[in-house]
């Protein structure tokens, strides 16, 4: 394994569940990427540590400082570090919330270990700045541009957290429609999970 200094970047993993915060810790190690772990959100604002070159990973729900809690005061600190968080299906919402706060990204859980190192490999390499952010508004505004509006409702439900189901009875339309409806919306804006489609909606929504 390759020798880190303080200067490599560094990933923060904020968890309160101890055996998901270890197999994190574990798969970064493994991967050659330094890491830190903390019990709370609020363990880490108390411990202060530098941003400068980090990222930031955080489950949503936690005692105390909730994960979006955690994206809304390190953007008020006009921290620059990118906060990544990590959701359970039902948490959609308060990813969106966590975005809407400053998040860079969140992951639903079930994860794969490519998909968490991908995208913290890509908050670590990024230096975002208005310009790139607006260049990806752009590009996710054009593709939202080619749903119907049929598509586009389907979509506005399920950015607002509600099951298929729930879409179809909103619509008049059958859970099958909706299946069909989301799935061409899903290809249209090139999003591969649900999770994608969600980001991509918030970033035209609120970047």
């Amino acid at each position: 394994m390759a020798t880190s200094s303080a200067k490599d970047p560094i990933v923060y993993v904020i968890d309160d569940d101890e055996g998901a915060r270890h197999s994190l810790e574990f798969l970064l190690d493994v991967a050659e990427i330094r890491v830190r772990s903390f019990a709370s959100a609020d363990a880490f604002l108390q411990s202060s540590p530098p941003l400068t070159g980090a990222c930031v990973v955080t489950d949503v729900r936690m005692p105390g400082t909730s994960g979006v809690e955690l994206a809304a005061k390190l953007k008020q600190r006009d921290a620059a570090v990118p906060v990544i968080v990590i959701t359970g299906h039902a948490d959609v919402p308060l990813a969106i919330q966590a975005m809407k706060a400053g998040a860079a990204d969140f992951i639903e859980k079930p994860f794969d270990d490519e998909t968490i190192l991908s995208s913290i490999r890509k908050s670590l390499a990024e230096k975002t700045g208005d310009d790139q952010l607006q260049a990806e508004r752009n590009e996710v505004i054009e593709r939202i541009e080619l749903l119907s509006a049929r598509e586009r409702e389907v979509v506005d439900g399920l950015v607002a957290g509600k099951a298929n189901k729930v879409i179809a009875f909103d619509l008049e339309i059958s859970p099958r429609t909706v299946e069909v409806y989301r799935a061409n919306a899903m290809m249209k804006m090139q999003a591969k999970t649900l999770s994608d489609l969600v980001r991509m909606m918030t970033i035209a929504q609120f970047s």
